[in-house]
């Protein structure tokens, strides 16, 4: 019989036997146990006399395991299945070598799997099996009641809306271990839909792992799961999004779907970024009736709604919203498509992703990869005889000549860029090339916007503020002659720190013949913003002021997302 190379070790270094090892290692067969434990097991060899002969016999370290901090050993860098299944500990990782103790330094299974599972080298050090045996439990069972803690019982939910996924025998045969975290990732999901979190930030770090939720625009730390689930975890979203779950070098992007309740589905938009420890990944919530609350409800005033509208129902020409990554611009375009979303029109999308199912509109997912490019889309919607088009962002010169050729020739064009206010809009096109003269004839308006947190209605406090406060922060003279009171944050049961939901802050300047010609000219950002506040065009800041003086928002809030 071949004895393993534990058992040759023993049997060269004269500690036991050839017939004793190969009963030993037969009777460890037949019993489904492991060849080292059935020799501890048996006292045919100490714990420490293995040890000492391993270390010499394989020339490695020796180490005795009750000198060690346990509380310093790294966590997350080897799944605690694979710890468990070959009872090694990992001591430390040092450029891309691990270091591992084991009592078996000759099983190259391990060594295969731990190479496979981190894509890194491994050093061995011996330690002493009896030993190595309580520690490798103990860290397991930790994991195991960290778990069960953050999962905190039984809960209901429904199952995940997806179609149906391929997976290996090893993912099947893994379920019921992977339990734990999928029941987390579901928690998860439900608290954030319930206190109406926009985004989910799961994060590895090198001792630790984070959970936050973005809630009203800030972000805050919910759980801290332990560093060993993260793989898990990401390979669980992963799974569910339809991405590769074998690819961890380079970010992805997919989607997935909750039900919650009999006719409730809630779209989550899934991204995944390789960091120095492991996958970051981000969920954004898409709930598709946040498209339908309709514009009374995103916080344009009369004025400025009136102005939309009327661009929005003209035939042709361009309106742009612009604003910084989750300022609502998504939402306010869907707004707009919904608005004109009726039978006798014929309405198409070119996005990255599409982030909102909106029945009645045609909606195309841009593939860089595949070639469909914004340009590219556009172009095919020109040959589909459309009335609308929404190009989800304007990004080089070909989409925006595109774009504004479309406009130009009998089609209502909607779209995004990413500037500081709506002047400045107009110079960035200027600045990528687009002939003023197109820029002119074409663009009929542009809205630029932020999210200001709104004030609790239930909470809230009045705020004496200096008037001179006031003047400096960009109130008139005449807007401090009144009864109005600004308002301060509190916190209750109801809210989050004083604040509950948020609202829009609107700039919104249609492109008037004035305008038009200070554009041909090619003038400044600066002259186009003073010709604006001739024509009543309020500033961020200055709308933003007037939502402190409705008692909507604070006065800090509004200093914290508007620039003057």
């Amino acid at each position: 019989m071949a004895l393993p190379g534990l058992g040759r070790a023993l049997v060269s270094a004269g500690k036991l036997g050839q017939k004793a090892a190969e009963e030993l290692y037969r009777k460890a067969q037949s019993g489904r146990s492991s060849f080292i434990a059935e020799l501890t097991g048996s006292g045919a060899v100490s714990a420490a006399d293995l040890a000492h002969t391993m270390s010499a016999a394989f020339s490695a370290p020796l180490l005795d395991l009750d000198a060690i901090d346990v509380q310093r050993l790294p966590s997350g860098l080897l799944d605690a299945k694979i710890c468990s299944d070959y009872r090694i500990v990992v001591l430390s990782k040092r450029n891309n070598r691990l270091m591992v103790a084991t009592a078996d330094p000759a099983d190259q299974q391990a060594a295969e799997k731990i190479k496979f599972a981190t894509q890194m080298g491994v050093d061995w050090v011996i330690a002493e099996y009896d030993k190595l045996s309580k520690l490798v439990d103990a860290q397991t069972t930790s994991v195991a009641e960290t778990m069960d803690n953050i999962i905190g019982g039984d809960f209901e939910f429904d199952e995940m809306a997806t179609e149906t996924v391929v997976t290996d025998a090893n993912d099947k045969a893994s379920e019921v271990d992977d339990a734990p975290v999928v029941k987390f990732l579901h928690k998860m999901l439900i608290d954030a839909f319930n206190m109406r979190a926009s985004d989910l930030h799961f994060e590895p770090y090198e001792h630790n792992y984070r959970v936050r939720f973005r809630v009203d625009g800030e972000l805050r730390e919910i759980a801290s799961p332990p560093v060993a689930i993260k793989d898990k975890l990401a390979s669980r979203i992963k799974v569910i999004s339809r991405m590769d779950i074998s690819e961890k070098r380079v970010p992805q992007d997919g989607r997935m779907k909750l039900k919650i309740g009999p006719d409730r589905v809630i779209d989550f938009r899934v991204s995944t970024l390789p960091t120095l420890f492991g996958e970051k990944i981000v969920i954004r919530i898409l709930d598709p009736s946040s498209a339908k609350v309709g514009i009374d409800a995103l916080g344009y005033e009369p004025e400025e709604k009136e102005r939309l509208m009327a661009a929005i129902g003209r035939p042709y020409g361009m309106v742009l919203v612009t604003g910084p990554t989750g300022s609502g611009k998504t939402v306010s375009l869907y707004t707009c498509l919904n608005i004109l979303n009726k039978p006798g029109i014929n309405i198409s999308t070119a996005e990255d992703p599409s982030e909102i199912n909106l029945p009645g509109v045609n909606q195309v997912n841009v593939n860089e990869k595949a070639g469909l490019t914004f340009a590219a889309a556009l172009k095919a919607f020109l040959r589909q005889d459309p009335d609308v088009i929404m190009v989800g962002e304007i990004r080089d010169l070909e989409t925006a000549d595109i774009s504004i050729k479309a406009a130009q020739t009998g089609h209502m064009v909607l779209s995004t860029l990413h500037t500081n206010d709506a002047p400045t809009t107009l110079t960035r096109m200027m600045n990528m090339g687009i002939p003023t003269f197109n820029i002119a004839s074409s663009v009929i308006l542009i809205t630029a916007q932020r999210l200001a947190r709104r004030l609790c209605g239930v909470c809230k406090a009045p705020l004496d503020v200096p008037r001179k406060a006031l003047v400096d922060a960009g109130f008139k003279a005449e807007d401090l002659d009144g009864t109005w009171t600004p308002y301060r944050p509190v916190g209750c049961s109801a809210c989050n720190n004083g604040y509950k939901g948020r609202v829009g802050i609107y700039q919104v300047m249609p492109i008037t013949e004035e305008i038009q010609r200070i554009i041909l000219r090619g003038g400044s950002a600066l002259d186009i913003a003073q010709q604006a506040g001739k024509e009543g065009v309020r500033t961020l800041r200055e709308s933003g002021l007037l939502k402190v003086k409705l008692g909507m928002t604070s006065l800090e809030e509004v200093l914290s997302v508007t620039n003057e």
